[in-house]
C-alpha cells in the first residue's frame, strides 16, 4: 500500500481505536463514494440527521462525532481520502 493511502487508514483506526481527537485535527475526503454512503448511511441517520439536514451539517457533523462512527464507516472514510489537517 502506498504510503499516501496508508496515512489516513492509520489515522482513521487510530481514531475508531479511542485516541482523542479534535473535529479541526482532520479533513473529510472531497467526495462521498456510494461504498463510502453504503458504510456511513446508518451511522448519519443515528447521529447526524437534524431537523433541515443539509450537506454541510453532516459533514459537520461526523467531523464532531467521527469517534462515535462505526469502524466501517471510519476505514472507508480513510480509504475515501481521510487526511490529518495540515498535510
Amino acid at each position: 500500500m502506498p504510503v499516501s493511502r496508508a496515512l489516513p487508514i492509520a489515522f482513521a483506526v487510530s481514531v475508531a481505536a479511542g485516541l482523542p481527537l479534535r473535529a479541526e485535527e482532520f479533513i473529510l475526503p472531497p467526495q462521498a463514494t456510494p461504498a463510502l454512503r453504503a458504510a456511513c448511511e446508518a451511522d448519519v441517520r443515528r447521529l447526524c440527521l437534524g431537523e433541515n439536514p443539509t450537506v454541510s451539517k453532516v459533514k459537520s457533523c461526523m467531523k464532531q462525532r467521527f469517534a462515535e462512527l462505526s469502524s466501517r464507516c471510519t476505514l472507508q472514510i480513510a480509504a475515501a481520502g481521510l487526511t490529518p489537517a495540515g498535510r
